[in-house]
């Protein structure tokens, strides 16, 4: 079985909860309504099923290898590649200044999400690239960004982070790489990188590593980070490729997963640069160093990666839920075919498929709602990072830019959290066959086991909720979101159906918790943070839950007013309101349970003695 995009879905979600619409009418954007996303989706849908959804076993069978310095990437990456610059996909959501195609979030995040649903391996290489060019955009001079960012949204270059390095993992406080100043606004760079994705390749022609690094005499700590840009091959004044950097990928992971993407260990400084400094390759030796550019101001190279990371952050959380997609689909197609044991209710006189059984209902339908509601969450988020950025009104575009950054961590933290459960759920569904490396289901939990761990781990992600997202302004935007979602409640409240009073029960309790973890982040970070910190990822998961589930209801609403106005597929709002209901029912009536162990188990979490351990 391959992948089948969930257009409809995502066209459902910028509609009825995005307001894409509303999106299209932000200076910039005007030709970015539903019709233009339907054409978009369509055609990437195309490209993902097509092309990349065939090469995601090849991926995970034959990954790509090292040897002598040299990357091969999985046979047909290459190709597959070529044709993703070709079709424009890399610059989907990148000015149009610079070969972009200038559309809002709202439209590339689903984008995002088939790409990675496809082939989530091959799809860390423009995730990447993404962040790089977003980096440039942000803190890199006007020459900085016409000489790399058309070529990387071309795809004829790739970008890079280069964060971490073997004594220093999170915490970059530890970052060693140094960089000496050459004198003429260049500067050569030391150092030894690790966990670099897709840090050499063969896809394309040249690889912008964007690389943190302290120029001597920095100060100790984060303050004396800077960032710069060093392209494996230097670029010559005329904007062609010239000699090749000292930079050099000297070893590739053997990982667990995501086997096709090649995570590099690379080394700065080891060979030399020839043809720089010197006649190199006639006699002279080359000089050490991999030469570099700074981007923005020396020692704010951390404030300048941080809009890389929280690039991918989201991107991260847009992998959990194409995954979690292609998990559900291969277990859903599996239900339907396999034959075992006769139904309980005897509805069908010998055995069955396993899909009339009640557990493996539950296990796809809980499958299903976490995926569709961490998809109208990501959207949602999208949509508001759009008018953050074009809203013509100042209030509007920082209320906005406040509601995004609150989602980030959850879309992060939630979305991978939730997808290695519904991965797993897919193994289950198969039985005995899901633990067999052939039936491919297994592969879907292996990839999304590194989701929750790059990009900042859950804990990291729950750090930020509750330091700088809730601790720090004492919780008035969490207070404002709740706020919403109490808004949502009255709308169900006026409704009738089952499914509505069922939704507002569950959402009432589920914001009520929240609301009570919120005032004892507020009330307990300074005085007692260990008992804050010890249930950070339990509230991250609170929070996440709730703000899907809001979705999941606001949904549920935009379906029943569908029906009844006999608007839409009729079989796509049943099965919309079905969904929202299990949501509510089966995960979103957890919440009350996640605020007992945050407020009333901080204790238990630090009582053991750390020799017991």
């Amino acid at each position: 079985m391959s992948y089948t995009a969930p257009v409809k879905d995502m066209l459902f979600c910028m509609k009825e909860l995005a307001d894409l619409e509303a999106i299209a009418k932000l200076p910039g954007f005007d030709e970015a309504g539903l019709e233009t996303a339907q054409a978009v989706l369509e055609e990437c849908a195309r490209f993902s099923q097509e092309v990349l959804a065939p090469l995601n076993r090849e991926g995970d069978v034959h990954p790509a290898t090292w040897k002598d310095g040299v990357v091969t990437t999985t046979p047909g990456f290459k190709q597959a590649f070529r044709q993703f610059g070709e079709g424009g996909w890399q610059g989907l959501q990148h000015p149009d200044a610079f070969g972009g195609q200038g559309l809002p979030k709202t439209i590339g995040a689903a984008c995002i999400e088939m790409i990675n649903s496809a082939n989530m391996s091959f799809s860390l290489c423009p995730l990447l690239t993404d962040g790089a060019i977003e980096a440039l955009l942000t803190a890199g001079t006007p020459e900085q960004q016409q000489a790399f960012i058309p070529k990387m949204i071309s795809g004829e270059w790739t970008g890079t982070m280069n964060l971490t390095e073997p004594q220093a993992g999170s915490d970059l406080a530890l970052v060693r790489t140094r960089a000496e100043p050459l004198g003429d606004g260049r500067f050569r760079l030391f150092g030894t990188k690790i966990f670099i994705t897709y840090g050499e390749h063969d896809m394309a022609k040249n690889i912008v590593h964007l690389v943190l690094a302290r120029v001597v005499g920095a100060p100790e700590g984060v303050k004396g980070i800077s960032l710069f840009i060093v392209p494996k091959f230097l670029i010559n004044a005329d904007g062609s490729l010239g000699a090749r950097n000292d930079a050099w990928c000297v070893s590739i992971e053997h990982k667990l997963g995501i086997k096709a993407s090649p995570t590099a260990v690379l080394q700065f400084g080891d060979k030399g640069v020839s043809g720089l400094d010197g006649p190199g390759e006639s006699g002279t030796a080359p000089v050490p160093g991999a030469v570099g550019t700074l981007i923005g101001a020396e020692n704010r190279g951390l404030e300048y990666m941080f809009i890389m990371m929280n690039a991918a952050r989201y991107a991260v959380g847009m992998q959990g839920i194409a995954v979690a997609e292609r998990a559900y689909q291969k277990a859903a197609a599996f239900a339907k075919e396999r034959v075992q044991s006769r139904p309980v209710d005897g509805s069908v006189a010998g055995s069955a498929t396993i899909i009339h059984h009640p557990d493996v209902r539950r296990m796809l339908m809980t499958m299903r709602a976490y995926t569709e509601g961490c998809r109208a969450l990501a959207i949602v988020s999208a949509a508001a990072f759009d008018a953050a950025h074009r809203h013509p009104d100042a209030e509007t575009r920082k209320q906005n830019q406040a509601f995004y950054e609150f989602m980030v961590p959850l879309v992060k933290g939630y979305s991978t959290e939730m997808s290695i459960e519904v991965a797993s759920l897919g193994v289950q569904v198969h039985g005995g066959m899901g633990f067999i490396e052939e039936t491919g289901a297994a592969q879907y939990l292996r990839d999304a086991r590194i989701l929750t761990i790059y990009e900042g781990t859950t804990a990291i992600q729950a750090n930020d909720l509750v330091g700088r997202k809730t601790g720090r302004d004492g919780g008035r935007v969490a207070k404002g979101i709740a706020t919403q979602v109490a808004a949502t409640e009255a709308e169900l409240g006026a409704a009738s159906s089952a499914a509505s009073r069922s939704m507002l029960k569950c959402l009432k309790a589920a914001r009520e918790a929240f609301e009570q973890v919120v005032e004892f982040v507020v009330a307990e970070s300074k005085s007692n943070p260990n008992a804050v910190f010890a249930g950070s990822v339990t509230y991250l998961m609170l929070a996440g839950n709730l703000m899907a589930g809001w979705q999941m209801a606001r949904a549920l609403l935009a379906a029943e007013r569908g029906l009844a106005t006999g608007e839409g597929d009729t079989a796509f709002l049943t099965a919309k309101i079905a969904t929202a209901r299990f949501y509510a029912e089966h995960l979103l009536s957890k919440a009350p349970g996640l605020r007992d162990a945050i407020v009333d188990g901080a204790e238990s979490v630090t009582a053991m003695p750390l020799e017991a351990f």
